[in-house]
């Protein structure tokens, strides 16, 4: 799979039936962004994609603990997460414990979560 982020456009990474990731994609829209949107579940998600995530913004960033899927885990699964490669094997098996929107810039640079205010600074210094 191929980071079309690296191609000029920016890349919104999630889940299409996210509220946060709604709020983001008519932010995107009602602004006049041009956007792809990546859904981890129908388009898929690979290890070497997600270990750049991880690379750039850390595991612990990338890994929600506050949602459903977390809680849904054994006690046992939650305490193997204890380093990057053991998130990384979780979030690949349960896409939806990533946090998100993951916004992705041509230039590398990430924005986790979403604020109005922060996506408008984002890409203003993005354009």
């Amino acid at each position: 799979m191929k980071d079309n982020a690296q191609k000029g456009v920016l890349r919104l990474y999630g889940i299409k039936n996210c509220d946060t990731i709604k709020k983001a994609r008519r932010y995107l829209d009602a602004s006049g962004v041009d956007y792809q949107f990546h859904d981890y579940r129908a388009d898929g998600l690979d290890a070497e994609l997600l270990q750049s995530f991880i690379a750039k913004l850390g595991w612990e960033a990338m890994l929600n603990t506050r949602g459903t899927t977390w809680r849904k885990l054994d006690e046992s699964e939650r305490a193997a997460v204890n380093n990057s490669s053991s998130a990384q094997a979780l979030m690949l098996a349960h896409p939806a414990i990533i946090k998100r929107p993951l916004l992705h810039a041509p230039d590398g640079s990430m924005l986790l979560g979403f604020s109005e205010s922060t996506y408008q600074t984002f890409i203003q210094e993005k354009s």
